[in-house]
């Protein structure tokens, strides 16, 4: 059977704050939840082809295409090359932010040379491919209903087919142009066509004015990867909750780690862990903004914890959304990649790491000059005092192992982050806290990880105490200021992390131990920035260049990335487009270009801060 899916790499995402669309380079929307990002699909032909629903847009004839963004936006065009001729189609929906009318999708097809021919599909399939919902057609508008969704296609008249799918076929001549228009607002009116015109021109102005942010900025991406840092920035923007400031970790649900393999999982949700790396990376582009409405999200989240113990790993986007884990035996998955899993288990587990997140945000918030309520405050006393009670427990780790608990170092290390930082805190604020004990437990700490997380055979901190399974996560404890750059444990850590966890150049595998799922994986793109950011840290720059170009080569041709890559083929694997991947790029592009003596703006990242002593 012939392998019908778009790869990953040949799909644009465009959004309006709310949710996200997957537009293949064939011209098919094939991943759309509806009313928001973690809502119920209306197209999921991503996760299957026959029975998932698209609304496609195809030449008839055998095509070409090119995908490329419009300048500085999130205005996604398709241009088809035919025997008979060329069209271009362009396609976005209205930003939240800019006022008005947003829940939208608009398709304009404009014939650019000759005669275009094209076939239309609409055949939206409700509740993750489980209800075909009613077609109605009316002149040149049709609706698709079941349950309280309602999604109107205006522009074109469809003739229903028994499959509950409708077909047009259309013939533009040279100039000529057609708009389309994907509704699911509580509204009968739709734009005309001169109305569609000024909604794509606000949209790009809304675009291109937010990207003068980064523009203006003093960044040292200017001269690294200007374009491509441009790109994760607009793409976290579509990522990002504009109520909250919540960042979902990727669009899409179930797409596989490895193609045919079961590590299929919904990152539909917001996580905490990197808090401080996606504050970091969004200010450092030159969004204050973002950045802000980040951290304020993770500081109401502590300051309405009921109890320390109550914070979670991962949080929904909107409340009103399921978060259990379960599969949807109605979808294939992508190529054949089951099962399909919607919800998230992450939520249930107890991973201690996600405390030194959040105090680390905290900390952060205190560098950047924002002030620190005493709610904050409060909740960072208990989160410490937390900590010193806990910190000798197991738990999973911030891979989220389906094996037995266990002493995960990155655990141990985060906990340590969040007593040192608390400390700090303290110190600079003059806040009343019991820092002499949380300087005990500190050092009680260190000395368990020093002790029994560094390997001598192996020269190298390891995953787990007392392990020989090496980790990417490693590669974290000079960002985080445990030991400084040039301790001899960090740089023979670095050498052995980079040599047994390699997957190719630029590439790299998160960890070597068991972890209790079935199948492989592919290689985790952070884990090769988070090396990028070990050797700038370093100044072994020109490994650090070199590691940071071949990890560019694995960004898709619209700048986007997946979680992961497959190593033997280069194709990209895992949810798509990934925030931590793309975070990781913005960082690593940071620390590069400021070991390279670039300037920045704002406060330095912490790992550029005094260095720890190397006892």
């Amino acid at each position: 059977m012939p392998d019908t899916y778009t790869p990953l790499e040949n799909y644009g995402v465009i959004g309006n704050q709310e949710t996200c669309a997957l537009i293949g380079s064939d011209g098919s929307l094939d991943w759309l939840p509806l009313p928001y990002l973690d809502s119920p699909s209306a197209c999921a032909a991503l996760l299957d082809r026959e029975r998932g629903g698209l609304f496609a847009i195809t030449p008839t004839l055998k095509f070409q295409s090119l995908q490329r963004y419009l300048p500085n936006s999130n205005v996604l065009t398709t241009q088809f090359s035919t025997a008979a001729g060329e069209c271009t189609i362009t396609d976005f929906m209205p930003p939240r932010e800019a006022g008005g009318e947003h829940r939208m999708l608009l398709r304009r097809i404009a014939a650019t040379r000759l005669e275009t021919r094209l076939k239309v599909v609409f055949a939206p399939r409700f509740d993750y491919g489980r209800q075909k919902p009613e077609l109605v057609p009316d002149g040149t508008r049709l609706t698709a209903r079941a349950g309280k969704l309602n999604l109107i296609l205006s522009g074109v008249a469809l003739e229903v087919e028994s499959d509950a799918a409708a077909r047009a076929e259309l013939r533009l001549n040279e100039g000529e142009e057609l708009w389309l228009v994907l509704s699911w607002a509580d509204t009968e009116k739709l734009p005309t066509p001169k109305e569609c015109g000024k909604l794509l021109e606000k949209t790009l102005s809304f675009w291109t004015r937010w990207s003068e942010a980064h523009q203006r900025s003093e960044s040292v991406h200017q001269e690294l990867c200007h374009d491509l840092a441009m790109r994760s920035g607009l793409a976290l923007k579509l990522l990002m909750n504009p109520e909250s400031g919540a960042i979902a970790a990727a669009c899409t649900m179930a797409l596989p780690e490895t193609v045919g393999g079961v590590r299929n999982w919904d990152y539909r949700f917001a996580w905490i862990r990197d808090a401080s790396f996606t504050a970091q990376a969004l200010f450092h582009l030159g969004y204050a903004r973002e950045a802000g409405q980040y951290r304020r999200w993770v500081t109401k989240i502590l300051q309405e914890l009921p109890e320390v113990s109550s914070l979670k790993p991962c949080y929904r986007l909107h409340e009103s959304v399921a978060r259990e884990e379960g599969s949807l035996e109605v979808l294939e998955g992508y190529r054949n990649s089951a099962p399909v899993r919607v919800g998230n288990l992450a939520w249930h587990q107890t991973q201690l790491d996600i405390f030194g997140e959040m105090v680390n945000t905290v900390f952060e918030t205190t560098r950047f000059g924002e002030e620190m309520g005493a709610k904050t405050w409060e909740a960072v006393r208990r989160i410490c005092d937390f900590i010193c009670q806990n910190w000798g427990k197991k738990d999973r780790g911030i891979w989220e192992m389906r094996t037995p608990p266990r002493h995960y170092l990155h655990s141990k290390l985060m906990c340590w982050v969040a007593l040192d930082r608390g400390c700090e805190i303290a110190r600079r604020t003059g806040r009343r806290a019991p820092v002499a004990e949380w300087e005990r437990q500190a050092g009680e700490l260190r000395r368990a990880i020093l002790e029994r997380g560094f390997n001598a055979r192996l020269n190298s901190f390891v995953q787990t105490f007392d392990s020989e399974d090496l980790d990417a996560t490693a590669f974290l404890i000079p960002i985080h200021r445990f030991l400084a750059p040039d301790d001899p444990r960090v740089q023979s850590t670095i050498d052995a992390v980079w040599s047994g966890l390699s997957a190719g150049p630029g590439l790299l595998y998160r960890y070597s131990a068991d972890d209790g799922i079935a199948g492989r994986e592919g290689a985790f793109l952070l884990c090769s920035f988070w090396l990028v950011y070990a050797l700038s840290l370093s100044r072994r720059i020109d490994e650090a260049e070199a590691v940071f170009r071949q990890a560019l080569t694995r960004v898709s041709p619209l700048g986007l990335m997946s979680e992961e890559v497959e190593p033997a083929t280069g194709e990209q694997v895992g949810n798509f487009p990934q925030a931590l991947s793309h975070i990781g790029l913005i960082n690593a592009a940071l620390h590069l270009g400021i070991a390279k003596g670039r300037g920045h703006q704002g406060p330095p990242p912490q790992s550029e801060g005094e260095r720890p002593g190397s006892s």
